[in-house]
């Protein structure tokens, strides 16, 4: 494991993040060894060099110690933005996992986001952090199929994995869902994957589903997806380049059609899928009765 030095590791407070209501960010770990073909983090905007290299934040547990002691305000910890909290070195260094006692210690929530089923090690955590605080987890899964699965993201839990992950997360009682994003035009965007993906995940006890039917692509990121393409799924990348150009947001030519079933399937099961009403429900019972902590 290499090191990076970090002077800081929790952002400062955010009072109305849209985001999962998550009011400070915390990356441990910089890159990933995911290889998804799709990663947005590897944009230039980053500025993250030797991407696919996992490298943690020196002395990063003394660091978030110190920063949540002298936080003012009690909330919502976010991570998984820019790097897996749960990536392959996490099971022996244990990094990740320090820190959730941490945030249970002085009394924080947590919003995770990862394609690890590593975090089923962490769920006994999880469970005395939700005595006392929201606890959300995201697990993103685009595709119902394993073996496409493994074209896609290379080195991540398959999705069936992902799948038995919730199933324990949930009967845990802990409030989790699926990041289906992104849904990958002429790739993934199939009424069939959709109606797999939900079917699959209210067996499983999922709570919510927030989705975008399309991918974004810039800078490097663009070439990387496309390199992968080639590879892959050869003349696929001639497509892209005729239905999107240069544009940012790459939407499915399917993205309405989709649209309408995955809402009908939704509602169908009950399972949530708008940010707003994702947010009050994870945060149900803790702002009213806890107004010294929200």
């Amino acid at each position: 494991m290499n090191y990076i030095t970090a002077k800081t590791i929790i952002s400062a407070y955010m009072k109305e993040n849209t985001w999962f209501g998550n009011n400070y960010n915390m990356n441990i770990y910089k890159g990933c060894s995911h290889g998804c073909i799709y990663c947005d983090s590897r944009s230039e905007c980053y500025q993250v060099e030797n991407f696919d290299e996992v490298r943690a934040k020196e002395n990063s547990i003394n660091i978030i110690k110190k920063e949540l002691k002298s936080k003012r305000r009690k909330g919502v910890i976010g991570t998984g933005s820019m790097s897996d909290p749960y990536n392959p070195c996490e099971k022996n260094f244990q990094l990740t996992r320090s820190a959730l006692k941490l945030i249970d210690e002085y009394e924080f929530g947590v919003s995770i986001a990862t394609k690890s089923d590593l975090i089923f090690r962490d769920i006994d955590i999880l469970k005395k952090i939700k005595k006392h605080s929201p606890v959300l987890v995201k697990i993103t899964i685009t595709t119902s199929n394993d073996e496409l699965c493994k074209k896609i993201e290379p080195n991540v839990s398959l999705t069936s994995k992902r799948f038995e992950v919730l199933n324990e997360l949930s009967k845990n009682d802990i409030f989790c869902g699926v990041l289906l994003m992104p849904v990958l035009p002429f790739i993934e965007d199939s009424e069939e994957n959709i109606f797999n993906i939900i079917k699959m995940a209210h067996e499983n006890g999922v709570k919510f589903i927030y989705p975008s039917f399309g991918v974004t692509l810039r800078q490097n990121q663009r070439l990387w997806f496309f390199n992968k393409l080639d590879q892959i799924f050869p003349r696929l990348k001639n497509k892209y380049i005729r239905q999107f150009g240069n544009s940012y947001e790459c939407y499915s030519p399917n993205a309405e059609k989709l649209w309408n079933l995955f809402q009908f399937e939704c509602k169908k099961y009950g399972i949530l899928y708008k940010m707003k009403e994702i947010i009050e429900a994870y945060k149900k019972g803790y702002e009213n009765e806890q107004l010294s902590l929200f």
